[in-house]
């Protein structure tokens, strides 16, 4: 990579630093710290009972887990077997999850205690066999992994990988509902760290402390985790979002960068622990998944006294595309403050029509983007793969434009893809569930704004001639398809829905129709 010339792939980070600042603390979660040397020998040991099991190189090992420093160890030493980490959903359904599982054909998944019972329930449902490998993230106690850990060689196994291998396979939902694994190379990730390192809003401190608080199975769980590990500072690791365990963790451990979504930074300020609160600590908090509205800023940068920065990235980009910086961040401009920002060094972003003619200043198309960091590929679906990488740009799916000073907006999702607290929902996937109805004759969803959540998760239904339904009715329905989050949190009831000429609904004037009666009601 590029700041340490003998990091070359993820599996080189905690070799690295063991040798460089072996008793520095890396990680620290529920049960302590772990120092970089630890780091590095426990992520031996996993590497090695990977090869003595027999484990093929390239091979995707699962992981089931809520954040936890147990994690990081298997990441590293799934790469030091010259294999990728999949880190599984662990919202997901059953169902959902024996979907990836089938797809990502993982020999081998680690398991967090807590998820012991769904595990067992996915080995009997999976036609693809596989070895769980149970562990508990709340204990120091002696149990299965420990055991597992010892049937390998004490050492580094040392297996040579290649840049363009995967290093963390993570899977999106797609707009058909089948999930897509992205494939994050060795060599995306060291170049990301370039377009970092070139950066001057992404600089690290030596006495730098991240606090992580986004799921593993998100790229901004993992991907800063990482660049942090990279830069020799370390991680908090907080298991999930939870407003009042972030403010102990801040106490307790003083990071100085967190990265957030803005719901989270609203629960965050209105939790009752938040008035005594010490946030001098922190010295940067990002965020994404959607803008900041000035009164949130303006209230977060009373409250926690610290820079501000935006990023927009996709899991396909290995990391950030854009940077809304902190001096770009103006309380008093809520205009801007709905912008991306602009590029990395070294990424680029073109705005296109649907026939991929490139668009001029202020025009709205879709945005493209082209980057050393791009994934390599979706696991195993070639189609979808030359759908999105076209001539060496990312088709982000994304609709945008740029204003006369160059900074980027984000009006829309051409894939249709709902932003609420942070995660992802494609409406295909609900959609799927609510036709599983059999008193639903005709849906679709939206994404509503919404203060709390960015957007809310809203189904539009048809009711089958002779049939009745309730909202609750719906919404108990759809808990039992997929996850939580997915579900829609409004349900309306109509007569008919805008049609295209191919019998396509019109999601845009669905939309527009929705948020007019909204208004009416509010006049």
């Amino acid at each position: 990579m590029w700041l340490h010339a003998e990091i070359k792939s993820l599996a080189d980070i905690p070799r690295y630093y063991a040798r460089t600042l072996p008793d520095k603390i890396a990680l620290i979660d529920g049960v302590g710290g772990r120092t970089f040397r630890q780091l590095d020998r426990t992520s031996n040991l996993i590497g090695a009972a990977l090869v003595a099991a027999g484990v093929p190189r390239c091979s995707h090992i699962g992981f089931i887990g809520k954040n936890s420093a147990r994690y990081f160890e298997a990441l590293f030493g799934a790469t030091k077997a010259a294999c990728a980490i999949t880190p599984l959903n662990w919202r997901l359904t059953e169902t959902e999850l024996a979907l990836v599982i089938e797809d990502a054909r993982c020999p081998i998944i680690f398991v967090d205690k807590e998820f012991s019972s769904v595990a067992k329930n996915l080995q009997g449902s999976c036609t693809h066999k596989f070895r769980c490998i149970q562990f508990d993230s709340t204990s120091t106690a002696a149990d299965e992994f420990e055991d597992w850990l010892g049937t390998g060689e004490p050492v580094d196994p040392a297996i040579e990988c290649s840049a363009e291998d995967t290093a963390v396979l993570i899977y999106t939902s797609g707009t058909t509902g089948k999930p897509k694994g992205v494939q994050l190379t060795h060599r995306g990730f060291g170049y990301m760290r370039l377009c970092e390192h070139l950066e001057p809003a992404l600089q690290w401190q030596a006495d730098d402390v991240m606090l992580m608080v986004m799921p593993n199975f998100h790229l901004v769980g993992t991907g800063l985790s990482v660049q942090s590990l990279y830069n020799g500072s370390t991680v908090s690791i907080l298991p999930a979002l939870d407003p009042g365990r972030t403010l102990k963790l801040i106490e307790r451990d003083r990071p100085t960068i967190c990265a957030l979504v803005p719901t989270a930074i609203q629960m965050l300020l209105d939790h009752p622990d938040a008035a005594t609160a010490d946030f001098s600590s922190l010295r940067l908090v990002m965020y994404a998944g959607s803008p900041i509205s000035s009164r949130l800023l303006q209230r977060a940068i009373a409250e926690m006294k610290c820079r501000f920065m935006q990023f927009y990235g996709a899991t396909e980009s290995s990391g950030a595309i854009t940077l809304l910086r902190p001096e770009q961040h103006d309380i008093d401009n809520e205009a801007r403050l709905r912008s991306c920002g602009t590029p990395l060094p070294l990424i680029e972003i073109k705005i296109v029509d649907a026939e991929g003619k490139e668009l001029p200043q202020g025009a709205t198309g879709e945005f493209m983007v082209r980057s050393p960091s791009l994934f390599g590929g979706y696991w195993n679906q070639p189609d979808a793969t030359a759908a999105v990488l076209q001539g060496g740009w990312y088709r982000t799916g994304d609709a945008g434009f740029r204003d006369a000073e160059g900074l980027l907006y984000i009006v829309d999702r051409v894939k249709d893809m709902i932003v609420t607290g942070g995660e992802n929902v494609y409406s295909g996937e609900v959609e799927q569930a609510l036709q599983k109805h059999p008193a639903v004759r005709l849906s679709t969803v939206i994404g509503v704004p919404d203060e709390r959540w960015g957007e809310k998760v809203t189904a539009v239904v048809i009711v089958a001639e002779g049939a009745t339904l309730t909202a609750d009715e719906v919404i108990s329905h759809c808990r039992t398809l997929i996850a939580g989050y997915k579900v829609p949190k409004t349900v309306r009831f109509v007569d008919v829905l805008p049609m295209t000429a191919t019998g396509k609904v019109l999601k845009r004037a669905v939309r527009d129709q929705f948020l007019k009666d909204v208004e009416n009601v509010v006049g």
